[in-house]
């Protein structure tokens, strides 16, 4: 017993060393003082150095498109910067291709503000804005999803196009150390300006998801940045749409449909959605209802995993099964996607053998 406590005295006095030491590094070797942001050639920061690029433009409340939270395991925050950045890290070359390498394309929370630097952002992510909205409904639809309805402040609208996403932030609860912020598509019209729905499924061990599904209540304030995203329905044509999405990439797909009622849209849609078992769907009677006050439109939910006792008589397989038994050619046709990176691959490929071009596949894979 005597050995056990001395040993645990002693890695606690070492790990207290290393934490010291640590900190004394941050905040001298670390510490690099008041730097220069330049963006776009145009706008110039003075910002406190040794703080990731992402970071940094954060609290310049410019955001940048992340779904890890700055963990370098999405590749989404691509930013150009054309001096002071560094070399490129290990851990962002698997994220950028050829080209982006050589138009100075970086990850922006791998790149870390050490000294004056240069970027380019789209101008459009000055426009992105952030909010304290009120969980003002949550509700469950499945076992493992909710949806939030969250109401932005008196006086305070946003703008985005139906199937684009916004970012939640994650504050610090017990069992998380840190805030994170995770993207997520809004499944509301865009004609409600005032308010987000959002559907959000549980990940275990997921930051996010813990914390809306276990912590967050009605009534709760939450931090939301956005709109962002190149997904979003097209309205510069008449082609039929074919729509595909899987779990909670209902969401974009539910905000698109709303947008074509709304504005009474004359546009043929077929829309495949995907799930294991009869308790994984959700929202069946509103999409059948669209299928009588739409224009054209067929709703076609699939099953992967059910039984004989499920007692479903509905299509069986998955979204590619359906589509190709259903879609029997891409003539004046473009695709909706939206679901994990395998289900959009897939779908891809089974679009594309039937002629779809890829300029005409509009996807978003989370």
């Amino acid at each position: 017993m005597k050995e056990i406590i001395i040993t645990t005295i002693a890695v606690t006095a070492i790990s207290a060393v290393f934490a010291f030491l640590l900190t004394l590094a941050d905040r001298t070797i670390g510490d690099y003082g008041e730097v220069k942001l330049l963006i776009n050639n145009d706008k110039e920061f003075t910002v406190r150095g040794g703080s990731s690029l992402l970071s940094t433009l954060i609290d310049e409340k410019i955001f940048i498109p992340s779904a890890c939270g700055g963990k370098g395991t999405c590749g989404y925050c691509k930013v150009k910067v054309h001096s002071g950045g560094g070399p490129v890290l290990p851990t962002e070359t698997p994220f950028l291709t050829e080209k982006e390498l050589k138009s100075d394309v970086r990850l922006s929370c791998q790149c870390k503000v050490k000294q004056e630097i240069s970027i380019e952002i789209p101008e459009e992510l000055f426009n992105v804005k952030e909010y304290i909205a009120t969980v003002e409904e949550m509700e469950n639809m499945t076992d493992v999803i909710k949806r939030l309805k969250l109401k932005l402040p008196e006086g305070e609208e946003i703008s985005f196009k139906p199937g684009q996403f916004i970012q939640l932030m994650a504050p610090i609860y017990d069992g998380n150390d840190e805030e994170v912020y995770r993207a997520y598509s809004i499944a509301s019209s865009a004609a409600d300006k005032t308010h987000i729905e959002l559907f959000i499924g549980y990940v275990p061990g997921g930051k996010a998801t813990t914390y809306v599904h276990q912590h967050l209540k009605v009534g709760d304030e939450v931090r939301i940045n956005g709109p962002y995203g190149h997904f979003y329905y097209q309205d510069d044509n008449d082609r039929e749409m074919i729509l595909v999405a899987v779990g909670t990439g209902i969401a974009p797909i539910f905000s698109i449909l709303n947008h074509m009622k709304e504005e009474n849209i004359q546009r043929k849609a077929r829309f495949y959605f995907g799930a294991k078992t009869p308790s994984d769907l959700f929202l069946l009677d509103y999409f059948k209802d669209l299928e009588d006050t739409l224009y054209d439109f067929k709703f076609i939910p699939t099953l992967s995993r059910v039984t004989e006792g499920h007692n479903w008589d509905g299509e069986r397989g998955r979204v590619n099964n359906a589509l190709d038994k259903y879609l029997t050619d891409t003539e004046h046709k473009e695709a909706y996607l939206c679901g994990n990176p395998p289900m959009i691959q897939s779908v891809m490929e089974s679009l594309k053998a039937k002629g779809l071009k890829d300029e005409l596949i509009y996807f978003d894979e989370f």
